[in-house]
């Protein structure tokens, strides 16, 4: 993966060809991945930027993700890359501290690399994910704010402990959960400055469990 400062020069590459007239600035950058200046500014000096706004900026400008963070030629992706699509939500938040189940029929496309395709349990199981975001800082480090989560539908029923995402009181969470013996859950926060919890599994809907994550570019 390149570096932090070698991918924002390859952006202001992107913008400069967009037409915009003049030098292409940091300000320039934040504004096209919708990010604040102080925020960006922020990012970059501790060399991590959010993948959840790269992924968006590349999906406006129809640029490869692969491209863009490996320098892989997108031509040598076309033929291995173009069948491997699931749905991103973006405006679907999983809190990770209380997130919103809204707008699920505005999705993208997202594109998911070959190498990528196991850990999401295999071709075949693509069918059965799909990628959302997080908000909040309870299952830190485990999940970060702004990670894009992949969640399997087909693995709706509690038989281990894992990480599911589940509504509540028309509220959609994303934790650990772990099956207790007299049937009920705990819902284990992997921040542990936040208090786990036992519920009823009849008070919660399990949508999935999350099989992966995209964090931070460091």
């Amino acid at each position: 993966m390149l570096m932090v400062n070698e991918i924002i020069e390859k952006l202001k590459d992107i913008l400069s060809q967009d037409g915009k007239n003049g030098k292409i600035f940091d300000k320039d950058v934040a504004s096209a991945l919708s990010l604040s200046q102080v925020n960006f500014a922020t990012m970059k000096n501790r060399g991590k930027i959010p993948l959840s706004n790269i992924l968006d900026f590349c999906a406006k400008k129809k640029i490869s993700i692969n491209w863009l963070l490996y320098n892989q030629s997108p031509n040598s992706l076309i033929q291995s890359t173009d069948k491997y699509w699931i749905k991103y939500y973006p405006n679907i938040l999983v809190s990770a501290g209380a997130g919103a189940y809204e707008n699920k029929e505005n999705y993208e496309s997202l594109e998911i690399p070959p190498y990528f395709i196991n850990m999401l349990g295999g071709e075949k199981n693509l069918k059965n994910i799909e990628a959302i975001n997080v908000i909040g800082d309870s299952m830190e480090p485990t999940l970060s704010s702004d990670n894009i989560v992949f969640l399997d539908k087909s693995k709706n029923t509690i038989f281990k402990q894992g990480i599911y995402a589940f509504i509540q009181d028309d509220t959609f969470f994303v934790k650990r959960i772990k099956k207790r013996k007299d049937e009920r859950l705990d819902i284990i926060s992997d921040n542990t400055i936040y208090k786990d919890k036992i519920i009823s599994i009849n008070d919660i809907k399990i949508l999935g469990k999350i099989t992966n994550s995209f964090g931070l570019i460091y």
